[in-house]
């Protein structure tokens, strides 16, 4: 399995942020298939002995056709909650995208639309520091 090109990034940022890795891909299983969200991430909580339960898809978003990019993430994002809500339904999808993705191409009408009507979660992150910029629930 190739993972994205942020996704080091993705995983230094979420422990800085005082996420612990869970799985690292998080693997689903579905008959006799099997795929893989890129992370799995737990973080305890202060009033919680559960804590909070993550797995976060990465994009990169470097291919030619940000339209295209932005398809295949959807589609993804897609296949994964639903697998997801059947088989850990504790635990929230997210979709990672860099900082200047967010700014540059997701303030357009489009993927706004794209995002908000299938409620896409967002993680932004800033490559360059490590950091986790924005959660978008």
């Amino acid at each position: 399995m190739a993972k994205d090109t942020y996704h080091e990034t993705v995983k230094t940022a979420l422990i800085k942020d005082g996420w612990k890795i869970t799985d690292d891909p998080l693997r689903l299983k579905v008959a006799s298939r099997t795929l893989y969200v890129d992370l799995g991430a737990k973080k305890l909580l202060a009033a919680e002995k559960e804590g909070l339960l993550i797995a976060v898809e990465i994009k990169s978003f470097l291919g030619a056709s940000l339209i295209n990019n932005l398809e295949q993430a959807l589609g993804q994002y897609i296949i994964y909650s639903q697998i997801l809500s059947q088989q850990a339904p504790e635990r929230l999808l997210y979709l990672a995208i860099p900082e200047s993705v967010f700014s540059d191409f997701f303030s357009e009408e489009l993927p706004q639309s794209v995002i908000q009507f299938n409620r896409v979660k967002l993680l932004v992150f800033q490559p360059e520091t490590e950091e986790i910029v924005q959660w978008i629930p």
